[in-house]
Order: C-alpha cells, then sequence, then structure tokens
C-alpha cells in the first residue's frame, strides 16, 4: 500500500498542501501545432493534451506546456517578436551530446557546445541549444540531479 502524503502547510503561511506543489514551465509560440509537433521529434516529447493553441507535453515524467502567442496580449509573445529572451530550460540526461545532436538535425540552433564544467560535486557535462521558437535550452547530465536526495 502507498502512504498517501501528509498535510503540509504552504511556506508562505498560505493554504495547505497534500501533496508539494509542482513547477513546470510554459513557452509561447507562434504556432502551437508546429512546435508539439516538433519537440515530438527532437526531443522525444509525449504529448499529454492539446487543446488547439494550447497543449500539455511531458519528457520522461517532466512537463512542460505550450500556449500559442496572444496577440491581445504584448507580454504573451514569443522569444522571436519579443527579440529576447531571458529564460533556458534546463535538460539534465545521461547522454546530453545524443539529445543536442537530435534536436539539431531537427532544426535547433546550436548553441554552447557540450564541455565539462568543475563543480564541487565533481564534472557536470553541458551544452545547449536554441528550439525554431527562439527557447533557449541546456543540455547537462544528470550530475546536479544527485546532489538532491528525492
Amino acid at each position: 500500500m502507498v502512504e498517501q502524503p501528509k498535510d503540509r502547510p504552504d511556506p508562505s503561511g498560505g493554504a495547505v498542501f497534500a501533496a508539494p506543489p509542482v513547477i513546470s514551465v510554459m513557452l509561447i509560440v507562434p504556432d502551437a501545432d508546429a512546435a508539439v509537433t516538433w519537440y515530438k521529434t527532437a526531443l522525444g516529447a509525449a504529448e499529454l493534451w492539446n487543446l488547439g493553441g494550447v497543449a500539455g507535453l511531458e519528457i520522461s515524467g517532466a512537463p512542460f506546456f505550450l500556449h500559442e502567442v496572444n496577440p491581445g496580449n504584448a507580454t504573451e509573445t514569443s522569444p522571436g517578436p519579443a527579440g529576447v529572451t531571458s529564460t533556458r530550460i534546463e535538460v539534465f540526461a545521461d547522454d546530453p551530446d545524443s539529445v543536442i545532436a537530435r534536436a539539431v538535425a531537427a532544426g535547433a540552433t546550436a548553441g554552447a557546445e557540450i564541455e565539462d564544467h568543475r563543480v564541487p560535486w565533481g564534472t557536470h557535462r553541458q551544452g545547449g541549444f536554441t528550439d525554431p521558437f527562439g527557447h533557449r535550452w541546456s543540455v547537462g547530465d544528470r550530475s546536479p540531479l544527485s546532489r538532491f536526495p528525492g
């Protein structure tokens, strides 16, 4: 039998949660259908649901969401028309080289080359790419995750 999580107070002093909140990201894209297709091809994403213009995807159990540009709201635009992105999506994989190669083969622009970074726990291998919709992705090995037992 699986033990159910106990109620936990919200650290901000607000509501009580039966389970901890989940953090995800929603990417604004110019064409949600094209983006769904690209993320499935390039990153092996699975489609959770698609409402036409808004879709839920996941990669290895990590959910993320797509929302088509909202022409009536200037704050809901994609990085291309905005001319800037300030968010970098992080992916942790067993083989970061192949994840980046697959994304580039599907039309991403190569970013930082894979390199080994010296960190307190050893070596962290990481590189990156920019997807066709202007979002920056970093892809590294799973070593940072081992620093935080689940």
